[in-house]
């Protein structure tokens, strides 16, 4: 049986790994670019902040925060009014990436935007919350 919604969300989410290569940043992740797209808008951002937002793995999240550390593109500090939780926060060369990054997906974004109706994006929505959220309880059903 032919996967119709995987492999084209699988293929789509390649082709935009292949286009965020066009900000011409040497060694900049697919992951490490969405979590400067979403510490463009929602700095400073707490760990599960960014773990809700992508639903990386922890180990995975942490990996790719290391990394944006030793480039000196974010801080990760203690927080204040829990030292159990981080706070992330994207430095000045950061911040710039950042915004190059979001404005680079939000272009194509938008342009795909012209090219459907508002009822196909609802539609699209639709369907990839139903195969999160299908996989996120397989994921939970195995691990008990």
């Amino acid at each position: 049986m032919p996967l119709h919604l995987v492999h084209p969300i699988h293929r789509a989410t390649h082709r935009i790994g292949l286009y965020l290569d066009e900000l011409g940043e040497p060694g900049l992740t697919q992951g490490e670019a969405h979590i400067l797209a979403l510490l463009a808008h929602s700095a400073p951002a707490t760990v599960a902040d960014l773990h809700r937002g992508l639903a990386h793995k922890r180990s995975t999240l942490t990996s790719i925060l290391d990394r944006l550390v030793d480039r000196g593109l974010i801080t990760r500090q203690v927080g204040k009014a829990d030292r159990r939780t981080f706070v992330i926060m994207p430095t000045a060369k950061g911040q710039k990436l950042a915004q190059r990054v979001s404005r680079h997906l939000s272009k194509l974004e938008q342009t795909v935007v012209r090219r459907v109706q508002a009822a196909d994006i609802k539609g699209f929505n639709k369907v990839v919350e139903a195969l999160e959220q299908e996989a996120h309880h397989a994921s939970l059903a195995k691990r008990r």
